[in-house]
């Protein structure tokens, strides 16, 4: 970073929420010359009391702090390119059965480039978000790290960054907790210091995400079946379902699916997707513990480093493999390491192999490496099918 922060100007993605306003408020106390960028993504999604757009409330909460802090605030509206880069891009893969992750693909595709293509206009030398990770610089090379706060770490939305990316950003609150990020606001007088964090998809909020499918994706009656291939139950379209998902009649669908006991007695137990057939629109469900819920080998498609070469991993992971911790949800906690990265020549795909095997991996979910015993993120890729 430069030495003279006075003069230095940074373009912070200042949201109306806690975290980027204490970001904002850390960076002005450090000497930046801070200027507010609040990004307008997202307009469909209503105020349950006003009707109003929910955007405007959260520029009018990011106007009172910026008006506390004596900084500038300006409003980029980015609403088109996150339809067609993020949500369009959502509908397609969901109609194809696979599960995206639009926050990395916000941040990946919208956020960072487009905050940092204003900044340059203004002539600022950083970008700044309130994100839960860190940055250093070590022998010329940028290096991402968890946030201090383990439940609050965001790294997993960021593995997709580059050497470029992290060159010019700023993560001002990496070395807080959300209790510390809250208690500064509280002090500060913000307004939002006891505002409730962001849910639900990035930019869009907490909805229903299948009402939300249907908007663009029709629904089509097809079979649930059993592992032993026997029709237990109907659902409305393959494409509404994740694996892992569980299912049942208090989630929306009627399934006969009750296990005897050795007296033939009906035991209830917890119904879950293992796994899904997108051509002929079946759901293969099983119970709660069933082996064909697990898995431990997953194959990485559109693979990613932060700080090395790709092409030398191949090389390397090719002769012999190397342990990672690993990271297949937003918040999930770090799968226990050793955790096998390799590279198979044949298939051409980078290769993980868990200590134990795990529920809930559906093809295109966000997988994130992180050297073990260590905070470093290492790149990621996405589930394979």
């Amino acid at each position: 970073m430069k030495s003279d922060n006075r003069k230095t100007k940074v373009l912070l993605a200042l949201s109306g929420g806690v975290d980027s306003s204490v970001a904002a408020h850390l960076l002005k106390k450090q000497g930046y010359n801070v200027i507010g960028a609040f990004m307008k993504m997202w307009s469909d999604t209503k105020n349950k009391m006003t009707g109003e757009c929910s955007w405007r409330d959260d520029r009018r909460m990011a106007r009172r702090v910026a008006a506390i802090l004596d900084i500038p605030l300006i409003t980029l509206d980015f609403e088109k390119y996150y339809h067609k880069e993020v949500v369009d891009e959502m509908f397609r893969l969901y109609h194809k059965g696979i599960t995206p992750n639009p926050d990395v693909d916000c941040n990946k595709l919208i956020k960072f480039p487009l905050l940092w293509k204003a900044a340059k206009k203004l002539r600022c030398d950083y970008i700044a978000t309130g994100h839960y990770s860190k940055i250093i610089r070590k022998k010329g090379k940028y290096y991402l790290l968890r946030g201090k706060e383990n439940l609050k770490d965001q790294s997993y939305f960021l593995y997709r960054l580059t050497q470029d990316d992290l060159s010019h950003t700023i993560f001002p609150i990496g070395d807080y907790s959300k209790p510390q990020v809250r208690k500064t606001a509280k002090k500060l007088g913000f307004p939002n210091y006891n505002r409730e964090s962001t849910r639900g998809i990035c930019f869009i909020g907490k909805i229903n995400l299948k009402d939300f499918l249907t908007k663009k994706i029709k629904r089509k009656v097809g079979n649930i079946i059993n592992p032993e291939g026997n029709i237990i139950g109907k659902h409305d379209g393959v494409f509404f379902y994740t694996i892992g998902q569980r299912i049942g009649p208090r989630f929306g669908i009627d399934i006969d699916a009750h296990i005897r006991d050795k007296n033939d007695n009906r035991i209830s137990r917890r119904w879950y997707v293992a796994r899904k057939d997108v051509k002929k629109n079946i759901i293969i469900a099983a119970p709660q513990g069933h082996p064909l819920l697990f898995k431990k080998t997953i194959t990485l498609s559109d693979f990613h480093l932060i700080t090395d070469d790709v092409n030398n991993y191949k090389t390397k992971l090719s002769k012999s493999p190397m342990n990672v911790d690993v990271r297949i949800r937003k918040v999930g906690e770090l799968l226990p390491a050793p955790a096998n990265l390799s590279y198979n020549n044949k298939q051409k795909r980078f290769i993980i192999i868990l200590r134990d095997a795990v529920t809930g991996i559906s093809p295109g979910q966000a997988v994130v490496i992180y050297k073990p015993k260590s905070r470093e993120v290492l790149g990621g890729g996405v589930v394979g099918e």
